[in-house]
């Protein structure tokens, strides 16, 4: 039985590539820091990613998905559920989620990692303030689901974010559940789902 909590498959069900580079590209660039790379968070990474989330949240809303010591946690726990976008070795973008066991989110999913759940709650999206209004955000969800679509475990992805934000995930598949009975101070959220075995045809065409 495979462990949930502490595998680490590889990334997306194959060998890393280089977004945007060549083959050659990537040979000649083998002693230097790669362009762009996308790999699995370590707790080591988690200073960098509480900035970018604080500098992202703190502005708009005045309040973070994850605190410090929670990205650590999570990090920790369930490194394999998170995802960062590195540019010439800088985190530029990142997402990190845990595993849930029930069909709703409860204030209990904020803090929790059910190993033996089959749904990924997705905690936080954020994209450094550089690197916004160029497509990051999406490009960045979509590799995330693809490579959720490899693990045999996964049913599905929720999360909940502010109304103004419904259409973004709207546009990466996502479907509305409703109003959440989660509150985060003066904050109400909308859940939304993404049905991750619901893809069949889209598998057997991804090489997992």
């Amino acid at each position: 039985q495979l462990n949930k909590s502490c595998s680490k498959p590889q990334m997306f069900c194959e060998p890393l590539r280089f977004w945007g580079q060549s083959k050659q590209e990537v040979a000649g660039r083998r002693h230097t820091l790669p362009a762009s790379e996308f790999r699995s968070l370590s707790p080591e990474d988690a200073i960098s990613v509480f900035e970018i989330e604080r500098e992202a949240f703190i502005s708009v809303s005045g309040e973070c998905p994850l605190h410090l010591d929670e990205v650590r946690h999570f990090l920790t726990l369930c490194p394999e559920l998170s995802l960062g976008w590195f540019e010439e070795g800088r985190l530029v973008a990142f997402i990190i989620g845990s595993l849930w066991d029930q069909e709703r989110l409860t204030m209990d999913a904020l803090t929790l990692h059910k190993p033996h759940g089959a749904t990924v709650h997705i905690h936080v999206l954020a994209v450094h303030r550089t690197f916004r209004q160029q497509g990051k955000g999406s490009i960045l969800m979509w590799r995330y689901l693809q490579y959720l679509r490899c693990l045999p475990y996964v049913r599905r992805a929720v999360l909940m974010c502010e109304d103004f934000l419904v259409p973004f995930y709207q546009k990466s598949g996502f479907k509305a559940l409703g109003p959440t009975e989660i509150t985060v101070g003066p904050l109400n959220f909308i859940e939304m789902f993404y049905p991750v075995r619901g893809h069949a045809f889209m598998r057997r065409n991804s090489g997992c």
